[in-house]
C-alpha cells in the first residue's frame, strides 16, 4: 500500500504455478497489468494463460517448462513450479518497502531443482512506482541447466489497453469474463508501443539487447535465449553446478499518464545499475 492505495500484491495461486505480483497500479491507481485469467476483464485477450502480473521463471531448466507450466489450464507432465517458502522480511517505511521472500523451483516430482531468494523493493518517487527485483538462485544437489529459449525469463502481462495495435482477428472477454462468440480486430482499443534505449520502435524490439525499454503488452528480460533472438548466429547454454549462485536484477518503472524522457529514464537506470551490488 502507498498510502490509502494498492501498489501490488504478492501471491502464489496454486493454478499459476508460481509467485506472481498481481494486480500492479499506477499512482492514480490504474492496473496496468491484465486481469485474466485471474479476474477477466471485458475486451481482454483470453490467451497464454500462464502469463500472469509480474513474475520470474524460464522455459527450460533441466529440460522441463517452468515459463509455460499451466498454459492448457492444468499442471503439465514435464512442467516445473517454483513453490513459496516463506517471507523472511516485510518492512515499510518513508518512499520504499521491502519484502524479501524464499522459493524452491522443483520438478515435476517435487525434487528441488534450485532454491531462490527475492528482494522486492517498492520505491515512490513522486507519481512514479518503481519496482526493484533482485534474485538469487542457487543450485542445490545437482547441476542445473538453463538451455537456451526464448521462453524467459523476467515477464509482464499488461493490460489491453497498453498492447502495440496488430491488424488481426482474436477472440476477447466479455463483461462476465467469457469468450466472445465473435472475433474483433486486435487493433480496437489497444494504444500501446514499444521503444528501447537504443531507439528501436514498434515489433523491431523484439530479441534486441538495450539498457531498457518503454513497453506496452507482453514484455520479456531473457539473457539466455540468444539462439531466437539471432536467428541462429548466437547461441547460449547456461549451467549452475552445486552450491553456484546466480544473481538477477530488474527494474520495473511505472509512470501514470505521461511517457518518461529518456535523460530521465537513463538516470532511474543508471541509479539502479548501482544500487545493488
Amino acid at each position: 500500500m502507498i498510502g490509502d492505495r494498492l501498489f501490488t500484491s504478492f501471491c502464489w495461486p496454486e493454478n499459476v504455478y508460481k509467485p506472481i505480483l498481481y494486480p500492479v497500479c499506477t499512482s492514480a491507481g490504474t492496473e496496468i497489468t491484465r486481469g485474466f485469467p485471474l479476474k477477466p476483464k471485458e475486451g481482454e485477450r483470453n490467451d497464454h494463460i500462464h502469463q500472469v502480473g509480474i513474475w520470474l521463471n524460464y522455459g527450460k531448466v533441466n529440460g522441463l517448462d517452468l515459463w509455460g507450466n499451466g498454459h492448457r489450464g492444468f499442471k503439465e507432465p514435464n512442467g516445473g513450479e517454483i513453490k513459496h517458502l516463506n517471507i523472511e522480511k516485510l518492512s515499510g517505511g518513508k518512499g520504499e518497502g521491502v519484502l524479501i521472500t524464499n522459493e524452491r523451483w522443483i520438478d515435476s516430482l517435487g525434487k528441488e531443482l534450485l532454491t531462490e531468494n527475492t528482494e522486492h523493493h517498492f520505491i515512490v518517487k513522486g507519481k512514479l512506482r518503481i519496482i526493484d527485483r533482485i534474485t538469487s538462485l542457487k543450485a542445490t544437489t545437482k547441476e542445473v541447466f538453463f538451455d537456451d529459449t526464448k521462453e524467459g525469463m523476467f515477464g509482464i502481462r499488461v493490460a489491453r489497453q497498453l498492447e502495440m495495435p496488430v491488424n488481426e482477428m482474436i477472440v476477447v472477454m466479455d463483461a462476465t469474463g467469457k469468450p466472445t462468440a465473435e472475433k474483433v480486430n486486435a487493433s480496437v482499443g489497444a494504444t500501446g508501443n514499444y521503444r528501447s534505449s537504443e531507439g528501436i520502435t514498434g515489433e523491431g524490439v523484439w530479441g534486441t539487447r538495450a539498457k531498457w525499454m518503454d513497453l506496452y503488452g507482453l514484455f520479456a528480460a531473457n539473457p539466455f535465449g540468444w539462439n531466437d533472438f539471432t536467428n541462429g548466429k548466437e547461441k547460449f547454454n547456461f549451467s549452475l553446478k552445486p552450491g553456484q549462485t546466480l544473481k538477477f536484477r530488474y527494474r520495473i518503472i511505472i509512470s501514470s499518464g505521461i511517457h518518461l524522457p529518456d535523460q530521465e529514464i537513463n538516470d532511474l537506470s543508471a541509479e539502479f545499475s548501482g544500487k545493488y551490488q
